[in-house]
């Protein structure tokens, strides 16, 4: 399993290697050949490449291995720190939905509170305005008893008043002085017939 690792690791590296160095090879292939050169020349090219390419191999497997676990371990540390900050994000932004839904739902019943509250408030005015136009119906009405008794009252006292000056004006054209005298003698004897 390691080993499976460390040439996943390594493969994309030394097939990169590999193509470079083998470049040089392959334009000259499409060159025209020379003649100097010798099956034996290109046999030692050959022999060059693979303990260069080893060398190379060498060295990336053994220090490069350490130094690629080591990204791995550390680009694998953040996909879990990814991972979990995802997941973190994901659980507040439910949270934060639940909390708009609810939101929604309190303003949605605080508007239906709202409303009964104004129409029962309006009805409570309505009923506690027609008692005070009761209550100034009924004041108006003892006002105008306690007016018209006044008046009538009033209008006693004036009709008395009329009736004796009219009384004393008649009492005085009819009575003259025998008229007076005798009756100021009815009055002393009835006073001392009072007195024994």
């Amino acid at each position: 399993m390691k080993l499976c690792r460390r040439l996943l690791v390594l493969a994309p590296g030394a097939l990169l290697g590999f193509f470079l160095l083998s470049f040089p090879a392959l334009a000259a292939e499409g060159a025209a050949a020379d003649p100097s050169k010798s099956s034996a020349e290109t046999i030692f090219r050959w022999l060059n490449f693979a303990i260069v390419f080893g060398g190379i191999a060498y060295l990336i497997m053994k220090k490069g291995g350490a130094f690629f676990g080591a990204n791995a371990k550390a680009i694998a540390a953040s996909i879990h720190e990814g991972t979990a900050a995802k997941e973190e994000a994901d659980r507040q932004l439910q949270e934060v939905e639940t909390r708009i839904a609810r939101v929604d739902r309190e303003v949605a019943e605080l508007r239906d509170a709202a409303r009964r509250d104004s129409v029962s408030e309006a009805e409570r005015l309505n009923a506690s305005g027609q008692a005070e136009i009761e209550k100034i119906q009924q004041a108006a009405r003892a006002e105008l008893g306690a007016t018209e008794r006044a008046a009538r009252q009033e209008l006693r006292v004036i009709a008395a008043a009329m009736a004796v000056e009219r009384a004393g004006a008649l009492v005085g054209s009819r009575m003259d002085k025998k008229v007076r005298a005798k009756l100021f003698q009815t009055f002393l004897a009835e006073l001392g017939r009072s007195a024994n």
